[in-house]
């Protein structure tokens, strides 16, 4: 298919909570193998589709060695918590501790319309809960503490990417985009 840009920091679609899909047709399965190909080229631990500009409920994933997608995903989590490092396409360079649930249930469709369910724990759950929150606008530096978030976005305001362009091919994680 096709390799997309990845929005950066400071693009609206970023902040906007996403539609949820409706439609299992042709170019919802063309968004899912782009979203993937970007992903893989990235290479990024998940993507989300309005990372690529797309307003609408679905990411991919690939967590060891496992490529996956979901359409409109609903989370249960775990009362467990991990707290580990974490990044993020969109704010390349940029790896931060962040608390999450330690495993997930994630329901909700593939591209086809079948139903699926995804169990997750450590890097599958963080990935999962990290593309969701994508999904609703919101990224991983919102759930650090004040202070840490204060440190990402004065490492944000100093990187090289900031302000300029609001789009990169590759990332410069060398983690896959999340820290491991």
């Amino acid at each position: 298919m096709a390799i997309r840009p990845i929005r950066l920091f400071g693009d609206p679609v970023l902040r906007t909570a996403a539609a949820p899909v409706t439609d299992f047709d042709k170019e919802l399965r063309s968004l899912v193998a782009d979203l993937t190909d970007t992903m893989v080229d990235a290479p990024g631990a998940g993507l989300a589709a309005p990372q690529i500009g797309i307003g609408l409920r679905v990411f991919t994933w690939h967590v060891e060695g496992v490529l996956g997608h979901l359409v409109n995903p609903e989370l249960s989590l775990s009362e467990e918590t991990q707290h580990g490092p974490e990044g993020c396409l969109s704010l390349p360079g940029l790896s931060l501790d962040c608390l999450r649930a330690q495993s997930v249930i994630a329901r909700g469709f593939n591209m086809f319309g079948d139903p699926v369910t995804i169990e997750g724990t450590d890097l599958l759950a963080r990935a999962i809960q990290h593309e969701t929150d994508h999904l609703d606008g919101i990224l991983f530096i919102d759930r650090l503490d004040r202070e840490a978030r204060k440190a990402a976005m004065r490492t944000i305001r100093e990187s090289e990417w900031f302000g300029a362009d609001t789009q990169v091919r590759i990332s410069p994680h060398a983690t896959g985009g999340f820290g491991l």
